[in-house]
């Protein structure tokens, strides 16, 4: 008898707030725009402080990734988890790892909009 293989579903992240607790802002009801990047992180490497002004979440493929918000609140993010980001609010990431850090991450905004502004 022939066996019926079925995918696997697993929920990485379902929020209406940003990994730090903020609430995440309202959509537009203009057309979006979906972006997806593959990142990757050099170990030891540091992010320049930065914020969102679109919407966006991934998952970390492999490594950790640290998140520092402004107030110093930070998370550390390991692979297989899902993030949702902060929108607004100056942030970085940082490896600390010996390893790089892989992820990809979706941005949802308007076509015109950037993906991320340096402090």
């Amino acid at each position: 008898m022939e066996r019926e293989l079925k995918p696997t579903v697993e929920r990485l992240a379902a929020s209406s707030s940003s990994w730090n607790g903020e609430p995440l802002p309202a959509c537009r009801a203009e057309r979006p725009f979906v972006t997806l990047l593959r990142i990757v992180v050099p170990p030891h490497a540091r992010l320049a402080r930065h914020r969102h002004p679109v919407l966006n979440a991934g998952v970390l493929l492999r490594g950790e990734l640290t998140v520092v918000a402004e107030d110093g609140t930070e998370r550390t993010f390991r692979a297989g988890e899902g993030i949702i980001e902060m929108v607004g609010t100056l942030h970085y990431g940082e490896n600390r790892g010996d390893e790089p850090v892989e992820l990809v991450m979706c941005y949802v905004g308007a076509e015109d909009a950037p993906l991320s502004v340096a402090e």
